[in-house]
C-alpha cells in the first residue's frame, strides 16, 4: 500500500479578472444609485407641483417688503388646505387684463391680499377702507396710495390685491379681482439675498 500525502493548494495567482461577487457587488451599487437618483427628482417634481415652489420678484411693485431680485418661495397647501387672510402675500396667475392695463406681459404675479370675499372696500386720501373701518396696514408699505379704490364690493370666491408699493403698483384697483382658483399659494420665506432671509 502506498502512502497517500495530502494535496496542497498552490496560491492562485491574481489574473485582474473581477470575480462574480465583485461584479453583481459593483452592479447593485449603481443600481442602488440609479434608484435613489430617480427617487430624488420625482420627489422634487411632486414638492415643486404640489408643496412648494420658488419665484424671482421682477419688480418693486412689493416694496419695501420685497426688492427686485429677491426670491421667495411659495407654500401651495396653504392655499389648498389652509385659509387665505387679509394681510397675506400670494402668489397668483395673472389676469388677461394685466397686458391690456400694465402693459406686463408676465404670467405670474405677486401681491398682498386687501380685500376678502364680500368685503365692501374703498378710500380717501391714503387710507384704505374695508367694511367702514379703516384698514391698519401692519406690514412694510409706501404712501401716497395713488390709484384711489373706488366703492367695491369684492365677489364671492375673489379677492383683492395691492402692492406694498401703493402708488406704481398695478393691481386689483387697475384690473379687477383674482379667484381663488388662480392663486398658487402663499409667500412664507425668502431666501435670497442670504443677507434678507424672512419667514412671513
Amino acid at each position: 500500500m502506498s502512502d497517500l500525502s495530502p494535496e496542497v493548494a498552490s496560491p492562485v495567482e491574481p489574473t485582474g479578472e473581477p470575480t462574480p461577487t465583485t461584479t453583481k457587488s459593483r452592479r447593485r451599487a449603481f443600481t442602488e444609485w440609479v434608484v435613489i437618483l430617480i427617487a430624488a427628482v420625482l420627489v422634487s417634481l411632486i414638492l415643486r407641483t404640489f408643496v412648494f415652489e420658488t419665484y424671482f420678484v421682477p419688480s418693486g411693485s412689493m416694496y419695501p417688503t420685497l426688492h427686485v431680485g429677491d426670491r421667495i418661495i411659495v407654500n401651495k397647501l396653504s392655499v389648498d388646505f389652509g385659509t387665505i387672510n387679509r394681510g397675506d402675500i400670494v402668489v397668483f396667475k395673472a389676469p388677461k387684463t394685466v397686458v391690456s392695463e400694465c402693459g406686463d406681459d408676465v404670467a405670474d404675479l405677486v401681491k398682498r391680499v386687501i380685500g376678502l370675499p364680500g368685503d365692501y372696500l374703498t378710500s380717501k386720501g391714503n387710507t384704505i377702507y374695508v367694511n367702514g373701518k379703516a384698514l391698519e396696514e401692519n406690514w412694510p408699505h409706501t404712501e401716497p396710495l395713488g390709484t384711489a379704490i373706488g366703492k367695491v364690493h369684492v365677489p364671492a370666491g375673489d379677492y383683492f390685491m395691492m402692492g406694498d408699493h401703493h402708488a406704481p403698483s398695478c393691481d386689483s384697483r387697475l384690473w379687477g379681482f383674482v379667484p381663488k382658483s388662480s392663486i398658487i399659494g402663499k409667500v412664507f420665506l425668502r431666501i435670497w439675498p442670504l443677507s434678507r432671509i424672512h419667514w412671513f
